[in-house]
């Protein structure tokens, strides 16, 4: 597991991008944290990391946003409004097409999602946030290991 404090946004994309530049193939990403914690930020940083132009939207509403990538396709979902994990089966998340996925309130859609990699749990923390970064799986693993390698943490403090 790594803290890290993100003392601002820009800290907040600095954790995005370190996330984008070390990320596998195929991976992904739990975003928890109650409401206004940064979990968008935060997905939305990693997205323009990876070259994602334009609009990138939050999918409170829609629930999921697809976004083109060089070497595939990001599923960045919101579930926030759902009640329960059978609510997913319109979304048809069953094609798993997605390379990347950035899934915010990941445990009202548990059941329905592939297995965790990297879980980014945040909270506020004063003026700024804290982020707990845990692995699940092996995948998961050697992702952390390249994440506290890369020259793009330098400067986050660990709380």
């Amino acid at each position: 597991m790594t803290d890290l404090f993100l003392a601002d946004a820009d800290g907040t994309d600095q954790l995005g991008r370190a996330l984008a530049h070390t990320r596998p193939a195929q991976a992904v990403v739990h975003l928890q944290g109650d409401l206004g914690a940064g979990k968008s930020t935060l997905a939305r940083a990693l997205l323009r990391a990876l070259g994602v132009q334009g609009p990138i939207r939050s999918p409170t509403y829609t629930l999921i946003e697809r976004y083109p990538l060089a070497d595939g396709e990001a599923w960045h979902l919101d579930l926030y409004r759902i009640g329960n994990a059978g609510e997913l089966d319109f979304l048809g998340l069953d094609e798993a097409t997605a390379d990347l996925w950035l899934v915010e309130w990941p445990e009202r859609g548990a059941g329905a999602l592939p297995p965790v990699d990297l879980a980014v749990a945040l909270e506020i923390d004063g003026h700024g946030r804290r982020a707990r970064i845990q692995a699940h799986t092996a995948n998961g693993e050697r992702w952390l290991q390249e994440l506290r390698k890369t020259p793009h943490l330098q400067g986050l403090p660990s709380p």
